[in-house]
């Protein structure tokens, strides 16, 4: 009923020009999905941190957004955006960007208030103290979501693409089931998975690179004793 690992990797192999030219329409969509998603998160969640009454307006709307099945409004959004990467990008930002905000708005409630007083004290303003406490303070929570929702984004290009577009995985997966080709769909799966790690680990790295600090302070910590040890 279903073909061997070695099948699949055979056959995977064997149309790998296939699946190469169906690969780069959905990382292309899933990158510039993924992108506006981050823009989104951090402007709705400044809004939210610089106007408390918004984020109470806001937020109904935007769990209520979450609760919309992709396999629903997918089709919706082609037809009113047509089958280019408009409708990709739309979908892949809708199911990526609530987590990172929600995250980002959870790290700014973290900041310490001392470091916010102390900053205001010296003369810093609202903007100021955003950008010099509240932000810094929000990126490890930041990346958290960003990490879960990635994981997200080659999906939502996936089922956007199942919705109607010319190539890309989602359709490439489509001919292959209904050509009866379980081995090809499965060569398929195997590349999209591929391509969700190499996003997490770029999203590890962009972490490292974007957080010295916290490294320095994990290497920097002293090993327990021997009293100490359980």
């Amino acid at each position: 009923m279903l073909p061997a690992p070695s099948r699949v990797l055979a056959q995977a192999w064997e149309n790998r020009a296939a699946l190469a030219d169906n690969t780069l329409p959905t990382i292309r969509a899933t990158l510039a999905g993924f992108a506006c998603s981050v823009v989104a998160a951090f402007v709705l969640s400044a809004l939210v941190d610089f106007l408390p009454r918004l984020r109470r307006a806001l937020f109904p709307i935007l769990i209520a957004s979450q609760t919309l099945p992709l396999v629903a409004i997918a089709p919706l959004v082609v037809l009113w955006f047509g089958f280019g990467l408009l409708p990709k990008i739309l979908l892949v930002a809708l199911v990526t960007f609530f987590p990172m905000m929600v995250a980002l708005v959870e790290g700014y409630v973290s900041t310490s208030k001392e470091i916010a007083q102390m900053l205001a004290a010296m003369g810093a303003g609202r903007w100021r103290i955003f950008w010099l406490a509240r932000l810094p303070s929000a990126l490890p929570y930041f990346f958290a979501g960003l990490r879960i929702s990635i994981t997200y984004a080659v999906v939502g290009a996936i089922f956007a693409e199942y919705a109607g577009a010319a190539k890309g995985l989602g359709i490439y997966m489509l001919s292959a089931k209904n050509n009866f080709r379980p081995d090809l769909v499965l060569a398929a799966v195997a590349v999209s998975s591929a391509l969700t790690l190499a996003l997490f680990g770029l999203a590890v790295l962009v972490q490292r690179l974007a957080m010295p600090w916290e490294r320095a302070g994990r290497d920097a910590k002293p090993e327990p004793t021997e009293e100490e040890r359980p």
